[in-house]
């Protein structure tokens, strides 16, 4: 089959790599119908992130499962499935808690042996503890199954860090980071019952979609501007939450300056220097909570389905360039150079 691979910093590609197979009776083969590029795939792409030559990436797909284990009980062949972008047993008790990204035995898509999403196919470790199903008629809505696919991560990631947040109906809610995640962040707050939602983001496009999705306001200044910005807007206070979806060091530091007394953080920015912009003393004098970390999206699903199908809520605005498999590369340096928010990929 053909997967896309990274050789260096820069230097991806689509190549022939051996076609999955089930190894363990717990696996299933799935033939990925849609897969995108996430904004934490840009450190392994700009070398911040250490991978193996020819290794293999891509961790949000769904598919079509093609063959599937002699102990697989809760899928078959043909059914449609999407896959949070870790897999986990669904057995243990991290899985039972809720925290599948804790789970002993799971792992995530691209690691060193397993397969990345941004190919033509994936073998998945316990499937029954890690797939979903969804509709089949599904596969033949397009702009429906692109919105299902940000299931696999940025929808779920986006609630995580609104249930870090706080949010709660009648609350206000800063939005720090106007990438995928950050607009998800919009929706979930938006789903959660807030009542206003400020989004800082400096690219109309983005901004655009974070009002479609629910931001009252939106902040386009950085740094000590953009927390004036956010004081004068709620009274002086600031937000009763704040979702922090960059992990840098600049964006916590706004994140921290933004929040009201007693507030709560919410993060699900991959760090990146963000520990830096941590002031404790701060944090403690003024009561804010810090809540966050790796998304178990697994979890959420669930929830989350029913409304995506309902189109209540509708992340596939966040998708603004297609490319087929050969594309991948040109659309890591789309996403690198923010001349596209987030590529969807069609093998």
């Amino acid at each position: 089959m053909r997967a896309t691979t990274i050789h260096a910093p820069f230097d991806m590609r689509v190549e022939d790599v051996p076609d999955p197979v089930i190894q363990d009776p717990t696996d299933v083969v799935l033939r990925v119908l849609r897969a995108c590029i996430c904004g934490s795939d840009l450190w392994a792409y700009r070398g911040e992130s250490a991978r193996q030559p020819g290794q293999r990436i891509g961790h949000e797909f769904l598919g079509i499962v093609e063959a599937a284990g002699s102990e697989v009980t809760g899928f078959a062949a043909g059914d449609l499935v999407v896959a949070p972008f870790v897999w986990s047993d669904g057995t243990c008790e991290y899985c039972a808690e809720g925290l599948q990204t804790s789970c002993p035995r799971g792992g995530f898509w691209g690691s060193v042996g397993s397969d990345g999403g941004q190919g033509e196919a994936v073998r998945v470790p316990f499937a029954d503890g890690t797939l979903v199903k969804l509709p089949a008629e599904a596969a033949s809505d397009d702009r429906l199954l692109t919105a299902l696919l940000a299931l696999s991560d940025v929808l779920g990631t986006g609630h995580h860090a609104a249930l870090g947040a706080g949010v709660r109906p009648g609350s206000t809610v800063a939005v720090v980071g106007d990438g995928a995640v950050g607009l998800c962040g919009v929706l979930a707050a938006k789903r959660l019952g807030a009542e206003r939602i400020i989004a800082l983001g400096r690219h109309t496009a983005r901004t655009d979609i974070a009002r479609a999705f629910g931001a009252t306001d939106v902040v386009a200044e950085r740094g000590e501007a953009a927390e004036a910005a956010v004081r004068e807007l709620t009274g002086g206070q600031g937000a009763h939450g704040v979702i922090e979806a960059v992990g840098t060091e600049q964006s916590m530091r706004t994140a921290v300056a933004v929040t009201r007394d007693g507030g709560s953080i919410g993060y699900v920015g991959v760090p990146h220097g963000s520990g830096t912009g941590l002031d404790l003393s701060v944090m403690f004098d003024r009561n804010i909570a810090l809540r966050g970390g790796v998304a178990p999206v697994r979890a959420y699903i669930p929830e989350l389905l029913p409304d995506v199908l309902a189109g209540t809520i509708d992340p596939s605005p966040v998708f603004d360039l297609t490319v087929d498999l050969a594309g991948v590369p040109a659309g890591y340096k789309s996403m690198d150079d923010r001349t596209a928010l987030k590529v969807l990929v069609k093998p």
